[in-house]
């Protein structure tokens, strides 16, 4: 990882430089939230995937940069919105923005954040971007809302688990790969690789973050342990537990995750229930899987720095406990 960040350093400066310049309001709230959240240890990796697929396609232009900060905007929208959602109370380890100025602000900072991002999208001057990014926002917001319908449900399979993840997560990550590759005007076929690309590795993403919060150590992962238990959200190393489960089993995790409130007993529970079924495992080899597949759809372009470059943050997906 420490490789990525040295090739692109000049280039990540530029685009947190835009972060700054499009902070910039007469609304001393707008610049406080967002610069918190902004700055709170987030590794980028929305930014350098498009920084990445921008050079990997010989663009020579700048209007990456401006990009790679749209698709950061976007994203912490996004986690501005979750954490009021989700009644979180932390975010990379540190405070979450609505456990500092409430959920009112929280939302009303995301809602710019999502405004600001169009705004800037313009600047792009192709209106297969603005479409590419607007229909993205469109699918984050029917995962968030899928999600939403799935709580608490034990019938949710895995093939529905895979939908809500998709949406909520892969999409935006599938389009800033995807961005990188339009800006450089390539062939359609490459352009579709790199949004499989992301797909792929952005749902590994999620499958990870998805075991490691059952896994990870608070200080490590930043945020509690259990928490989409607590939300009663219905992840792979959950649904493959419960599918292995027999019925006292099963009626001891329904119980559970419709419970009002999350006791340290029951967590333990369910962990343990977890790690004797694999789920834990299970969901790690799934996401190992998705990062081959991706790997392999990037032989469609030569051997070059920036592929490499672009497999070491594949790898990275899969290596990461936070």
């Amino acid at each position: 990882m420490e490789s990525v960040v040295a090739l692109l350093k000049d280039e990540m400066e530029a685009v947190e430089g835009q972060f700054r310049k499009n902070l910039a309001s007469d609304v001393q709230l707008i610049g406080q939230v967002g610069n918190y959240v902004l700055s709170s240890g987030g590794k980028r990796f929305r930014p350098m995937l498009l920084l990445l697929s921008a050079r990997l396609c010989n663009y020579q232009g700048d209007k990456h940069i401006e990009l790679a900060a749209v698709v950061e905007f976007i994203h912490t929208a996004t986690l501005l919105h979750d954490d009021v959602v989700d009644s979180a109370s932390l975010r990379r380890g540190n405070r979450s923005a609505n456990s500092v100025w409430g959920n009112q602000a929280s939302v009303l900072v995301g809602d710019f954040l999502f405004a600001k991002s169009f705004s800037m999208m313009v600047g792009a001057e192709s209106l297969k971007i603005l479409k590419i990014l607007s229909d993205t926002t469109t699918q984050l917001a029917e995962g968030e809302i899928l999600q939403l319908i799935n709580t608490c449900d034990l019938d949710v399979d895995e093939e529905r688990y895979l939908q809500v993840v998709r949406d909520k997560t892969a999409i935006l990550i599938a389009a800033a790969c995807q961005v990188g590759a339009v800006l450089s005007g390539v062939a359609s076929e490459q352009e579709a690789a790199l949004r499989e690309f992301g797909l792929e590795i952005g749902t590994a993403f999620q499958l990870m973050d998805d075991a490691l919060d059952y896994v990870a150590e608070q200080k490590d992962f930043g945020k509690e342990l259990g928490h989409d238990l607590f939300e009663g959200k219905m992840t792979l190393p959950l649904i493959h537990a419960y599918s292995a489960a027999n019925a006292e089993e099963r009626a001891e995790i329904s119980r559970i995750i419709e419970a009002e409130e999350l006791i340290s007993p029951d967590l333990e529970y369910v962990c343990k229930l977890i790690e004797e079924k694999g789920g834990i495992e299970y969901t790690r080899s799934k996401a190992v899987e998705r990062i081959e597949k991706a790997k392999k759809l990037l032989s469609i372009f030569p051997d070059s720095e920036s592929r490499q470059a672009l497999f070491t943050l594949a790898d990275y997906v899969v290596s990461r406990n936070k």
